[in-house]
């Protein structure tokens, strides 16, 4: 498969989708909006003056944005590059957020915007009904004409509840108000066919069909000293987004006219075009929002079942199960070799599953005194991977 289209293709799609987009999501990365001595205070003014324009145009804009470490650092004097420990981290997000709130707040209202902070845990978007609240909540403030600006509440989250990085935040974020497209601004100017630091006829792409393994292939691990997420988060949050039909886009977020450049039809950084088969809402938070609490191994027959039957998964197809986990967790199904080939949620928690598996559904009641559902994972509760 082409991973860049024809030159003027990609510009009519770009730009029919650019000019079609009424909700935007624009996240804006502590390499951007950090510097050797804290935060950046023309880029934030910048950052306002374009979301202003976009918002001006009749658009419905939030801004996710990280920060607050760094602005929590500048104001008591430590240095912006120096490792900290997690208390310590989450300290300086509590120092640093409502100056970084303020300066949002100064430079918004220079163009006459108003604008709302809302603070976010992994946790919050993984129940369900908390998920929604959130959604109506940003459909509110929509409503009154006000710009959310998003952070997750450092303060408060602990390892194994983080979204890891506000790229994931963004792209979740795009999926739940239902975006049009998700804007990854950053310190890189867009993917390039190969590593234009260390090759000298790399060329930028502009415009990406479909992020297909060998467009995963070609973005490292690499992480700044400030952020943590590299250009492998961004890919992963611009799949998150298309695959729910909406739209991403990485490019230079220091540019002064970037979000004006973009939507009046300049080829700058890298488009995503939107998946044509669009991903269900509830499979997606199965799917990307969702930490797997255990997974399940299958045999030939049940891996056959769910991925090109469309089957849910019986008892009868699981060989093992690992870890721990209760009725309605995540759980990972892996093939004989442990390679993923779906996600869902569990009917039955970990203790009863190691005594039914292997069974045909009509022992269930016998084995456990007990059934819920034939099924331990239902089709409708099945993601394929």
């Amino acid at each position: 498969m082409t991973i860049q289209m024809h030159h003027d293709d990609g510009l009519y799609f770009r730009q029919t989708l650019f000019d079609k987009a009424r909700r935007v999501v624009v996240k804006a990365g502590s390499a951007i909006l950090t510097d050797e001595n804290g935060i950046n205070h023309d880029v934030i003014r910048n950052l306002a003056k374009e979301i202003g324009f976009l918002h001006g145009s009749g658009r419905e804009v939030i801004l996710v944005t990280s920060g607050a470490v760094a602005a929590g650092k500048q104001k008591i004097g430590f240095a912006p590059t120096a490792d900290v420990s997690l208390p310590e981290k989450q300290a300086f997000a509590a120092i640093g957020q409502s100056c970084l709130m303020q300066a949002y707040e100064e430079a918004f209202s220079r163009h006459g915007k108003k604008i709302a902070q809302i603070l976010l845990t992994y946790s919050d978007l993984a129940d369900r009904d908390r998920y929604l609240n959130i959604r109506n909540t940003i459909m509110t403030l929509f409503r009154f004409g006000v710009i959310p600006i998003i952070n997750e509440n450092d303060t408060v989250s602990v390892k194994e509840l983080r979204f890891g990085d506000n790229d994931t935040l963004g792209a979740l974020l795009t999926n739940i108000i239902e975006g049009d497209m998700f804007i990854c601004l950053t310190n890189v100017d867009g993917l390039y066919d190969g590593n234009p630091s260390t090759l000298s006829n790399t060329a930028p792409i502009y415009t990406v069909t479909e992020i297909t393994p060998e467009i995963e292939k070609m973005v490292g691990g690499e992480k700044s000293a400030v952020g943590t997420g590299g250009m492998a988060s961004k890919l992963k949050a611009a799949k998150m987004v298309t695959v729910r039909g909406g739209s991403a886009f990485i490019g230079p977020g220091r540019r002064k006219d970037i979000l004006q450049g973009l939507f009046g039809g300049e080829m700058i950084g890298t488009f995503f075009l939107p998946k044509r088969e669009k991903m269900q809402s509830r499979k997606h938070w199965i799917s990307f929002v969702l930490k797997p609490k255990g997974a399940l191994v299958l045999d030939e027959g049940a891996v056959l079942a769910i991925t090109g039957k469309g089957r849910s998964l019986l008892p009868s197809g699981i060989r093992s199960v690992e870890g721990r986990f209760g009725v309605g967790d995540a759980v990972r199904c892996l093939d004989s070799q442990g390679r993923p080939v779906a996600v869902g949620l569990i009917n039955y928690p970990s203790p009863d599953v190691i005594k039914i598996q292997g069974l045909k559904s009509d022992q269930i009641a016998g084995a456990l005194g007990y059934k819920d559902s034939d099924e331990v994972i239902h089709r409708d509760n099945l993601v394929l991977l």
